[in-house]
């Protein structure tokens, strides 16, 4: 029966998968909607297809420059971490398990049908309203559709407590990530240095730090010298979000915004551009979710969600990009671009912002 889940569920396409995401967004809880779209770009299934079908998965992983975890099994009951649904976790993964082991393809149910009985289950559980639930649901169906059912029923499914913001109601979490930090009694009166907060979050880790009105993301987080942050992430040089180029050609820095994305810079054609070669799919909006943190520039407090991985795949993976050739900014992108161009031919210009 479980074969029966992982065989059907294999049928739908990435795009199925995302189009059933934004389907179901009007029930999902506020707290999770951008988070669960953020979830399905960090973990696309067309990518591990890719990797999948490749004889030489090394190989295949240095052409796409795929730097640090970026494989569901590492990080099987971590990758929702910044779901405010995660709590619901171990509720979730047995709601998988037993729908695995009664499931029957002849239903020929739609994703959005899976998505919902798995959400109703997972609140019948945990005594929870389904709003809270429907997200992790289609996680923990994701995952199982992405990692098989032998792997995915390996682990007990335990979710770290929550703790801060996140261990409040999902009320209290949209507020707060929605307030801006206090300029103090005279901060109207203020046209410059403006101080605002960056929270976030990634596997193992999390913060906060300051940022000025009007400054880049990764520049602000590049001053927070308070942790050694290459003993937590290796692509972190400085700062907790991972750099390398600070000029959008590599792709290191992208980040998940959970909240404040309407008070970030509008995306530029430069990165634009390079999100598309770099295969995050950003969303096609002024103010998108996924951002680069280079050239994002904060003009109130943000909550971003860092992913454990970054590569460039767009043009190999998803077809729709035209061959570049990107500039290198320092030697580490430079070693980057030639390890990418290892399997490419030589191609035209990047279109100039």
């Amino acid at each position: 029966m479980a074969n029966e889940l992982y065989s059907h569920l294999r049928t739908f396409s990435e795009a199925d998968w995302l189009a059933a995401a934004e389907e179901l967004q009007p029930e999902i809880h506020a707290v999770d909607q951008d988070a669960v779209r953020i979830w399905f770009r960090f973990y696309p299934l067309d990518l591990r297809l890719h990797l999948e079908q490749q004889e030489d998965r090394a190989e295949a992983e240095r052409i796409l420059g795929l730097q640090g975890s970026y494989m569901l099994e590492d990080s099987l009951d971590t990758s929702a971490h910044f779901l405010y649904g995660y709590r619901y976790w171990p509720q979730a993964k047995a709601a998988v398990n037993e729908h695995a082991g009664s499931f029957s393809a002849d239903a020929k149910a739609s994703l959005v049908d899976l998505i919902k009985a798995v959400g109703a289950a997972i609140a019948k559980k945990a005594g929870a309203e389904q709003k809270l639930t429907n997200a992790i649901a289609a996680v923990a169906l994701a995952t199982f559709n992405q990692v098989g059912a032998e792997e995915f029923a390996k682990t007990k499914g335990d979710a770290a407590k929550p703790s801060r913001e996140m261990s409040g109601s999902p009320q209290s979490i949209v507020a707060a990530r929605e307030k801006d930090a206090s300029q103090g009694i005279f901060g109207f009166l203020k046209t410059v240095d403006k101080k605002f907060e960056v929270k976030y979050a990634a596997p193992g880790y999390s913060g906060k730090f300051e940022v000025y009105d009007d400054q880049e993301i990764t520049h602000a987080a590049g001053q927070d010298r308070s942790r050694d942050w290459k003993s937590l992430d290796k692509r972190c040089w400085q700062g907790p979000i991972p750099i390398e180029c600070t000029a959008a050609a590599c792709g290191t820095c992208w980040v998940g915004v959970l909240g404040g994305k309407e008070k970030l810079d509008p995306v530029k054609r430069r990165e634009r551009y390079n999100v598309k070669l770099q295969g995050y799919h950003q969303p096609d909006e002024e103010r998108p979710y996924l951002r680069l943190a280079c050239q994002a520039r904060a003009h109130g407090n943000v909550t971003l969600v860092i992913p454990p991985w970054n590569g460039v795949f767009g043009k190999q993976i998803y077809h729709d990009v035209e061959e570049v050739t990107l500039d290198p900014v320092t030697t580490a992108a430079k070693h980057l671009r030639e390890t990418i161009a290892a399997g490419a031919k030589d191609t035209p210009e990047e279109p100039e912002d």
